[in-house]
């Protein structure tokens, strides 16, 4: 049987899940995720998880913040004037947004904070900063 190697067009099933157990994203219901290696579509931790991997393989993937989504980063909280918002948006903590970067790249956010004049803002993804663990099983080799 051949292995998983950089660059391979894989499909696998995955759970992942946060230090406390709890499951943030699972393929257990749909259809495997097909993802090409090394393209830099999955987090490092998670390729680095399936090279070597046999057809029908299972492995359980411990992954630090920087490995997954990266360490939280205080530059990316940030307070803007309630004003800023279009008038037909209320303001709420949890609230999903999403602002452009002066070269018209989208990036979404998340209003942390209400306050009288301003919200606070969060452009962390909500994973960064946490160790995930992924249950990882190989269903195919693509290429």
């Amino acid at each position: 049987m051949s292995k998983v190697k950089d660059g391979d067009t894989v499909k696998v099933h995955y759970t992942g899940k946060l230090e406390d157990g709890s499951v943030f994203d699972t393929s257990e219901s749909r259809d495997p995720l097909e993802v090409t290696l090394g393209e830099g579509k999955l987090i490092p931790g998670f390729e680095k998880a399936v090279v070597g991997l046999e057809v029908g393989d299972k492995t359980t993937a411990s992954i630090e913040s920087a490995d997954a989504y990266g360490d939280r980063r205080e530059d990316l909280e940030v307070t803007i004037e309630k004003s800023q918002l279009p008038e037909d948006i209320e303001p709420q903590v949890g609230m999903q947004l999403q602002l452009n970067q002066p070269n018209g790249q989208p990036v979404p956010v998340q209003i942390t904070k209400v306050e009288e004049e301003n919200i606070i803002i969060d452009a962390n993804h909500p994973l960064a900063g946490k160790d995930l663990t992924f249950d990882i099983e190989l269903v195919e080799i693509v290429n």
